[in-house]
């Protein structure tokens, strides 16, 4: 086969499919795109190819198999010059349990493994069985892999990931904080040991990964040793509709005096919360900076809440690495909002952090580089790039099954 090893990557949702196709030497991206909406009428696959974009409509009965069975339509027809060049597929899973601290080839005990940590993660695990199942039918001269969220953070000492619980809790049904976007941190750490020109096992990183999903680690020596998401990705931050860390008590006294179903406390913490549920307006960040432009009480209180708790989170995690060789801002939010980069660096200043205003305002939309004036403590800007870990990782372990 000529032209170089290409991956192709998977990332299930609860309700959409992200892919691309990426040279995991380069990190290139020679296509990628998302199905969006599934399940309803709106349903549709969109992807960027050769600097072009293009579109299909989906059937509102489509799953991840139908999204599959769209692909590989595409790839025996204008793709086919993009199929002839794959080695082999990396699936996106969000929780590996305790069974996987790195990155597997698949097979049928792995998709048991997989499917056994489903209420773990009851939004996430369901949905990347189903992308695995239909790629390994459509795919199957292909090796795939499973790349998980939780990989990288196995590393955490047992002080840091245990719950303050029954210890037979731990031993029998395995609750503990086992933390997510893995990928995201790992990615982070490494890059910024390149910036900052230091061993990859040397550096010292506060990872702040801020998006729809929010989540803080603590990298130390390049391993994750603290992380702010839990058991799933409910604790920690607050983020654009989880309410992130609050008082167990809270949720007795909903289920005693207001009658909360499981069902309607699942809804409200995970759904109906954070800068949602705050702000009473929106969980996009965009758009509650635009509104709080104009006055928007709500959307300036949630702003606020989720800088300060932000803060304190960074400033926490100064606790287990003594030295910090950079505080890094990726995901959506942090690469691309200077006002939650401000206000949040506002709170720090007795850690020495100090703002360069230009910096500041002219890093954003993938652009990557530092924030910090000069002199002090190094704050990065750097944008995530889960997607090329995933095809690393890919096709490292697809070369030993080739």
């Amino acid at each position: 086969m000529s032209g170089p090893r290409l991956v192709l990557t998977i990332n299930c949702g609860s309700s959409s499919l992200k892919f691309t196709i990426i040279n995991p030497e380069t990190g290139e991206e020679r296509l990628k795109g998302q199905a969006d909406a599934l399940g309803s009428s709106s349903a549709a696959l969109s992807w960027q190819h050769d600097e072009k974009e293009g579109t299909q409509k989906l059937s509102p009965g489509d799953d991840y198999e139908g999204v599959i069975g769209a692909l590989v339509k595409r790839f025996d027809g204008p793709w086919s010059a993009l199929r002839e060049q794959l080695r082999a597929i990396g699936h996106r899973v969000v929780h590996g349990g305790e069974q996987f601290a790195d990155s597997t080839l698949i097979n049928d005990s792995v998709v048991s493994a997989i499917r056994a940590c489903c209420e773990l993660a009851p939004l996430h695990n369901p949905a990347a069985l189903q992308g695995i199942q239909a790629s390994l039918l459509a795919f199957p001269e292909l090796p795939q892999v499973a790349v998980f969220d939780t990989a990288f953070h196995q590393s955490l000492p047992d002080y840091a990931y245990l719950y303050a619980l029954p210890y037979s809790l731990y031993r029998d049904h395995q609750l503990r904080r086992y933390g997510m976007h893995g990928s995201s941190h790992r990615y982070i750490g490494e890059r910024s040991a390149e910036i900052l020109k230091t061993p990859t096992d040397k550096i010292n990183v506060i990872s702040a990964h801020l998006g729809n999903g929010a989540s803080l680690c603590a990298i130390k020596n390049g391993k994750s040793v603290d992380t702010s998401m839990g058991l799933t990705p409910l604790e920690g931050l607050v983020m654009g509709s989880r309410c992130g860390d609050l008082d167990p008590g809270l949720l007795l006294h909903l289920g005693e005096a207001l009658d909360y179903s499981l069902a309607e406390l699942e809804q409200l913490l995970n759904r109906n919360s954070g800068l949602l549920g705050i702000s009473e307006l929106s969980n996009d960040c965009r758009e509650l900076e635009e509104a709080m432009g104009k006055g928007h009480a709500g959307a300036s209180l949630a702003l606020k809440l989720f800088c300060y708790r932000l803060a304190k989170y960074i400033a926490a995690y100064t606790v287990p690495l003594k030295r910090v060789d950079s505080l890094v801002f990726t995901g959506g939010i942090g690469e691309n909002s200077s006002w939650v980069r401000r206000e949040t660096i506002g709170w720090l200043s007795q850690l020495g952090y100090q703002l360069d205003n230009k910096r500041n305002e002219d890093i954003r939309f993938g652009s990557e580089g530092q924030i910090s004036k000069d002199g002090t403590p190094d704050i990065l800007v750097i944008p995530t790039r889960e997607d090329w870990v995933i095809a690393r990782d890919t096709i490292r372990l697809a070369n030993r099954a080739l």
